[in-house]
């Protein structure tokens, strides 16, 4: 037995080290170290302990030698460990960075590490330099030059402001039965079908699926969702056209809110969401009648995100739709048993952004008024 360098622990220490061992997540390493201690303070070899513990003699003993001669912590802790120099200096580090977010080369789409890699070698003195080094410079600055985000960069003018005004509003006003605030969207889904039958799942085993699939063609769903009020429908169609969103809107008038004295109506930008649609739709006496009910309210352009139903969009496409639905048929009975365990569990979406938060996050991009 190796007693040159005896481990006896204290009571603080031994109930650390057993803490240590029951909960949380910790490197395998540390683990190990702590093991070692206990079963060193229990009074095992270091054959034993290097037997039960799954590690080498060596460690066993340089454990307990930094425990001996430092403490706890420093038998636990990694030592630095010995290791080659950075490849790249900080100039060649700021280069690299410079490349990756300037243009890349002529005839190629973007950066890859080849291609840094080999610019580096022609921008400096290096004969070489690794994927695996341009990779790692650029994951401790935060660069993905292969990688492009898309999105839109709405224009804040004072159409923007009025119209994502008047819709935190109409958020922000207290439940009305005479005067509901209804949020309405569309989103078209695919038909996927099967071309092999799954394999279900079984003790130890997943679900098993195959990768291909038969697509039976799309549908559209017209959701629409009762701001102050746990309360949403979801329309299956074949299309959304301006002859399906009059249906849509008639159905609110009509058959969802009958006796409301007039609804407002939360939308986009879409060109077949307009009052227009209605007498395409209706006789001019119908399309008026229902109108005089109807009251639209557009959130601004490339502002989707102002209305609310889209929160309720995603709801329902990762709790039902993220599956193979292969008919009409079956989306339809799927939605609807979704949509009343839903509205049974009186689901609501707490809005939180106000105008007044409006005005003091975006205020220096509401229009600026010039003093004559």
């Amino acid at each position: 037995m190796n007693v040159r360098y005896r481990v006896e622990l204290s009571q603080t220490e031994r109930a650390e080290l057993t803490a240590l061992l029951r909960g949380g997540k910790r490197a395998a390493r540390k683990l190990k170290r702590a093991q070692i201690l206990l079963a060193a303070d229990a009074g095992a070899s270091d054959d034993e302990i290097a037997i039960s513990v799954g590690v080498g003699g060596s460690t066993v003993y340089r454990t307990k030698q930094r425990f001996v001669l430092g403490n706890l912590e420093a038998a636990l802790s990694e030592q630095p460990r010995p290791g080659a120099g950075r490849k790249l200096s900080g100039k060649e580090e700021a280069l690299l960075v410079a490349t990756a977010c300037s243009k890349p080369p002529q005839g190629r789409a973007r950066w890859t590490l080849d291609l840094l890699a080999g610019e580096l070698v022609r921008l400096t003195a290096h004969d070489d330099i690794s994927r695996e080094t341009v990779r790692r410079r650029l994951a401790e600055n935060d660069l993905k030059p292969w990688r492009k985000d898309m999105w839109c960069i709405p224009q804040i003018d004072g159409e923007y402001v009025a119209r994502m005004e008047d819709v935190l509003d109409l958020y922000a006003e207290p439940p009305d039965p005479a005067g509901p605030v209804i949020c309405f969207d569309e989103s078209p889904t695919q038909l996927i079908g099967e071309v092999r039958q799954p394999i279900p799942a079984t003790p130890g085993k997943l679900e098993r699926y195959d990768c291909e699939y038969k697509r039976n063609g799309t549908a559209n769903l017209f959701i629409f969702l009762d701001v102050h009020r746990p309360w949403r429908k979801v329309k299956v169609t074949d299309s959304r056209t301006a002859l399906d969103f009059a249906a849509c809107m008639r159905d609110l008038a009509d058959l969802h809110f009958p006796t409301a004295e007039r609804i407002r109506v939360v939308l986009d930008n879409l060109s077949t969401h307009s009052a227009g649609a209605l007498y395409q739709a209706f006789p001019a006496d119908q399309a008026r009648r229902m109108l005089r009910r109807l009251e639209f309210h557009y959130v601004p352009k490339h502002a989707s995100w102002l209305n609310m139903v889209e929160i309720e969009i995603g709801v329902l496409r990762s709790q039902c739709l993220d599956r193979r639905i292969d008919s009409r048929n079956q989306l339809a009975s799927e939605i609807a048993a979704w949509e009343r365990q839903r509205n049974a569990a009186g689901a609501r979406i707490k809005w939180m952004f106000t105008t007044a938060k409006a005005r003091a996050k975006m205020g220096r991009a509401y229009p600026q008024i010039k003093e004559s």
